[in-house]
């Protein structure tokens, strides 16, 4: 493994957030006329990859709202996950464990949200066992919701159509840019490495895997989860990435980066959940390997604009993944 990649977990930070003061002055007045007040003071989000502006603001009339700001400046993408956040608040259940969606405005460049501020802290790092307990208690009933009707959210399936290819796509890379990959990888890439092939047909099944009808974050991870301490409640956040699928899905996807983090193994969490009962585990190890074929091909690419951090992430989420795959083949 690299130098960096032996060291603590990654943080989940863009690294490039803005600050009140750094937004135009239009974005700032439009905020306010959104909210209804004038902005007394901010309080800056400090985890998320998501660059642009993401900050608690307090207002003159003693209300909080929280609000996401991003331009293409920041990144050519955020725009359009801020747009598809406003398109799942709208298709989010009561039952769901979210903040409501108050206002939002989009003029073409920047697009602002104001969100019910979620009370809490992020989970501690690594885990701690009475805060994961409290997450993973979370996605039993996010696992029962559906979206309300009249949504348009996309099936999973069809939304990671083009992400669960990433085994065939390193297979057809340069030989040296795989070397490379497998050195850094230490171990776990020279397995992934010798078992291409399975991986390849595993993944080609993950998209089948992933149909259903529940409601499916996504983008589950210990920074989009919110821990209320005092009320012994959790709320998930960020749901740009939402989707429509098998109930399971959030729960496999989560744990690898429970155990980059030092929450434990994800085959005893994963299988001891209520929702993964009737789970075939070649479907679990379908969806571990689109899921594992995307962290490791997305891992080698250059950073997105805005997010330094990222390839890190998952190049670390990747190794974390490909070991609890390996349990499976």
């Amino acid at each position: 493994m690299s130098a960096d990649d032996a060291s603590a977990p990654p943080l989940a930070f863009s690294g490039q957030r803005l600050g009140w003061a750094d937004l135009p002055r239009a974005v700032r007045n439009r905020i306010s006329t959104l909210a209804g007040a004038r902005v007394t003071a901010e309080s800056s989000a400090n985890s998320g990859f998501s660059p642009g502006f993401a900050a608690i603001l307090e207002l003159t009339d003693g209300r909080g709202v929280f609000v996401k700001a991003v331009s293409p400046e920041q990144n050519p993408e955020s725009p359009d996950l801020a747009r598809a956040e406003i398109r799942v608040a709208a298709a989010l259940p009561p039952q769901v464990p979210a903040p409501r969606l108050y206002w939002w405005h989009d003029d073409g460049e920047w697009v602002i949200l104001g969100f019910e501020v979620a009370h809490g802290r992020p989970p501690e790092m690594p885990w701690r066992p009475d805060e994961l307990q409290l997450v993973l208690d979370a996605l039993i009933p996010l696992a029962d919701a559906e979206p309300l009707p009249g949504h348009d959210l996309p099936r999973t399936d069809v939304k990671l159509a083009g992400d669960f290819t990433g085994w065939r796509r390193l297979q057809q890379r340069p030989a040296d840019e795989i070397d490379a990959l497998v050195a850094r990888s230490g171990e776990i890439g020279a397995w992934a490495q010798a078992n291409i092939d399975h991986l390849i047909l595993w993944e080609e099944d993950s998209l089948r895997v992933c149909t259903g009808r529940a409601l499916v974050h996504g983008d589950l991870r210990a920074d989009n989860a919110m821990i209320d301490p005092d009320h012994h409640r959790v709320t998930l956040i960020d749901w740009p990435h939402a989707s429509i699928g098998a109930p399971w899905l959030d729960l496999a996807f989560m744990l690898p980066s429970v155990a980059m983090q030092g929450g434990g193994e994800p085959q005893t969490h994963f299988w001891s959940h209520p929702v993964s009962d009737g789970v075939p585990p070649q479907d679990l190890r379908a969806a571990l390997a689109g899921l594992t074929g995307f962290l490791t091909a997305s891992s080698v690419l250059p950073a997105p604009v805005g997010i330094p951090n990222l390839r890190r992430f998952q190049r670390a989420q990747a190794a974390a993944a490909l070991e609890w795959l390996r349990e499976l083949a």
